[in-house]
C-alpha cells in the first residue's frame, strides 16, 4: 500500500494516540530545552509540551493559515517575557526531529510502502511548514522587539525634553546633549504639545548645555520658534553658545523675528521671578 500525504488525519491522530511517546522522543531531542520546561511555563506561561503537539498537528494536517497565525502569537509571547531565542530554535527542531520520528512509525504500524516520489512530497510539505512556522516565529520575534525599543526609546527622548514650570504662564526647557532629526522632532511634539495643554504664554528655552547643531537641524528648530509664536507663546532663548552662532552666521539662520535672546538662564529667570513678583 502507498502511503501520501492525504494520510494527514491518520498521522494527527496516531499522534494524540501516541502522546505520552511524542513527549518523551521530543524532550530527549532537546536536552537543554528540557531542563526549562517548568521554568518558561511559569515565566511567560508557556506550555512547550501542549504547543509542540499544536505545532506537530498544524504540519500534518496542512493547516498552513492556523500554522502562521500560531507562529506570531508564540513570537509576541517570546518576546514580551524576553525568552532565550536558542532555546526556541532547539525545541523546534527537535519538534522537526519528533515528528519524522512519529512519521516513519506511523508506516510501520499502517504497514506502509511510499514511493520516492510520494516520500520527497511528503520530506518537502513537512519541512517547509516547520520552517514556515521558525520565519514568521522569528520576524513576529523582531517586529515586537523593535517596536518595543521604539515605545522605549519615544519615552527616554520625551524625557530628555522636561518642561518645567516655573509659573502659571512661564516654563523652562533645558537642552541637553546632542540633538539630532528624530529628537528635533520629539522636542517639537512635546514643546507644542505643553503650550496648548499647560497654557504655557513664555517658553525659556535654555541652550547652553548644546554645543552643536546641523544646520537641518538648527532650520527645523527655528520653524519650532515660529510654531510657538503661533500658538500664542513667547519664546526666550539663553544660553547660545558661540560656535553655534557662528554656524548660523555662515549660513545665513538667524531666530531675531521667532525669539527673544539673552544671556544666561540665571539671569533670564531672576527677571521673569521679579516679574511674577510684583
Amino acid at each position: 500500500m502507498e502511503a501520501t500525504y492525504k494520510d494527514s488525519k491518520d498521522i494527527a491522530e496516531f499522534i494524540v494516540t501516541n502522546r505520552g511517546n511524542f513527549q518523551q522522543k521530543l524532550l530527549s531531542e532537546a536536552v537543554n530545552v528540557a531542563s526549562k520546561i517548568n521554568e518558561i511555563l511559569q515565566r511567560g506561561n508557556i506550555d512547550l509540551l501542549k504547543n509542540a503537539e499544536r505545532l506537530a498537528l498544524y504540519v500534518a494536517e496542512n493547516r498552513e493559515e492556523e500554522l502562521i497565525a500560531f507562529a506570531k502569537q508564540e513570537g509576541v509571547a517570546w518576546a514580551e517575557h524576553s525568552l532565550t531565542l536558542s532555546f526556541k530554535l532547539e525545541w523546534v527542531q527537535a519538534i522537526r526531529r519528533t515528528l519524522w520520528h512519529f512519521l516513519y512509525q506511523f508506516d510501520k504500524v499502517k504497514e506502509l510502502n511510499q514511493t520516492h516520489e510520494s516520500f520527497y512530497k511528503q520530506e518537502k510539505e513537512v519541512n517547509d511548514h516547520v520552517d514556515q512556522f521558525l520565519n514568521n516565529f522569528f520576524i513576529s520575534y523582531s517586529d515586537y522587539k523593535d517596536e518595543m525599543l521604539k515605545s522605549q526609546r519615544k519615552l527616554v527622548e520625551h524625557l530628555s525634553v522636561p518642561i518645567i514650570p516655573i509659573s502659571s504662564s512661564v516654563a523652562v526647557l533645558p537642552l541637553i546633549g546632542m540633538i539630532d532629526s528624530y529628537r528635533i522632532q520629539t522636542i517639537e511634539e512635546k514643546v507644542l504639545m505643553d503650550i496648548s495643554s499647560v497654557k504655557i504664554q513664555t517658553l525659556i528655552m535654555d541652550l547652553s548645555g548644546i554645543a552643536d547643531m546641523e544646520i537641518d537641524v538648527i532650520v527645523h528648530f527655528k520653524k519650532i520658534l515660529s510654531g510657538i509664536k503661533m500658538m500664542g507663546c513667547d519664546a526666550v532663548l539663553t544660553g547660545l553658545r558661540a560656535e553655534l552662532v557662528r554656524k548660523m552666521i555662515h549660513a545665513g539662520i538667524t531666530f531675531e523675528k521667532q525669539a527673544e535672546t539673552k544671556g544666561t538662564l540665571q539671569q533670564t529667570l531672576r527677571e521673569y521671578l521679579v516679574l511674577e513678583a510684583k
